[in-house]
């Protein structure tokens, strides 16, 4: 693990015209200031984003930069105030976009939502919760920063999710080896994160998810089972899983 002062530092002065014109158009407020930290100082960290500037999940700030088509470098670092891991930043070269990540995510119009809620219904992905539309969001099956915009017209290629299941996903990805290092578009699709209705992994290792939801009559029974996972000291779901053996 690095150490801060021994990082090279990636201030506005070091930055190729190309790089430093693409982070001038940048206009989303959380991006823009990311970036604006790092020009000015050279580096930004995950303890700054979160103190200086109040965000209670920094690498959400850094993968809107990501989505904006600036290249970032993620280093493991030590806080010289805790003393604990934490990410810092610096620009990387221009040359490391890959096809189709230039110019950033783009937005998504209301028809394509609509053909999506059309093809899949008004519902979270992995929860199946019915929601209204206005508290789904398009996602990309396959993070922008893996596979960039170059499907965006493909129905099968996004889902619909809530704000709750956007930050599940999100940290799981962010913390995932295919994610941080291997960029395999292929590896992703059999993810539970791209493709909850088949799936061969959960962000690389062997294990499988389901979520439940109990409504009206039905939460009688949730109360009762948490209650005796309670009684025994153990989460609802290994209740759940010991009463699946029996």
């Amino acid at each position: 693990m690095a150490e801060l002062k021994d990082l090279r530092l990636t201030p506005v002065h070091t930055l190729t015209p190309e790089l430093f014109e693409l982070c001038t158009s940048v206009t989303a407020k959380r991006a823009r200031i990311v970036i604006d930290h790092v020009l000015k100082h050279g580096i930004v960290t995950n303890e700054e984003l979160s103190e200086k500037y109040g965000y209670d999940h920094p690498p959400r700030a850094i993968r809107d930069v990501r989505e904006c088509g600036i290249p970032l470098i993620t280093h493991r670092v030590t806080s010289p105030k805790t003393g604990r891991q934490m990410g810092a930043y610096t620009f990387d070269i221009l040359g490391n976009i890959r096809r189709g990540r230039v110019g950033g995510r783009k937005a998504f119009s209301k028809k394509f939502k609509q053909e999506l809620i059309a093809e899949y219904g008004e519902r979270d992905a992995f929860s199946g919760e019915a929601l209204n539309e206005r508290y789904l969001q398009i996602d990309h099956r396959i993070p922008y920063e893996i596979a960039g915009d170059e499907t965006e017209t493909r129905l099968s290629n996004f889902m619909l999710i809530d704000g709750s299941s956007q930050r599940s996903k999100s940290w799981s990805c962010e913390h995932c080896s295919n994610f941080l290092e291997i960029q395999n578009p292929a590896i992703c699709r059999v993810c539970f994160w791209a493709s909850p209705e088949s799936y061969e992994h959960v962000a690389m290792e062997q294990k499988r998810r389901t979520e439940i939801l109990w409504a009206g009559e039905e939460i009688l029974d949730y109360e009762k089972l948490k209650t005796e996972a309670n009684n025994l000291g153990i989460p609802l779901g290994d209740l759940i899983k010991l009463r699946l053996r029996e």
